[in-house]
């Protein structure tokens, strides 16, 4: 398990199956106890790099389109009515700018 909060992360287990559910992959394992455990497999080292990870290189730890839903999010908490210029989730304001990868 490499995700880093996940209460077995550092374990290491024997892998019976990989298997996408609704276009998740999976990880089957065998748990302590002989039981077949299922796990995200982007949890897992099973897993394979994310591009945005790869072509971020370090440089950036968040996403343009997950910065802007935290913050909608964060002005939907202070009790914003959206009426302001960031009514539009902030696209108005901020340009995005893709990698060409």
């Amino acid at each position: 398990m490499t995700h880093p909060f996940h209460p077995l992360h550092g374990r290491e287990f024997e892998l019976v199956e990989i298997k996408p559910v609704m276009g998740v992959g999976y990880v089957h394992y065998t748990g302590d106890d002989g039981a077949l455990c299922s796990i995200r497999q982007a949890w897992t080292s099973v897993s394979s790099e994310d591009p945005f990870v790869r072509v971020a290189a370090g440089r950036s730890a968040f996403r343009v389109s997950d910065l802007l839903a935290l913050g909608a999010l964060m002005d939907s908490l202070a009790g914003d009515d959206g009426g302001g210029k960031e009514a539009d989730g902030g696209t108005e304001t901020v340009k995005e700018i893709l990698p060409n990868v």
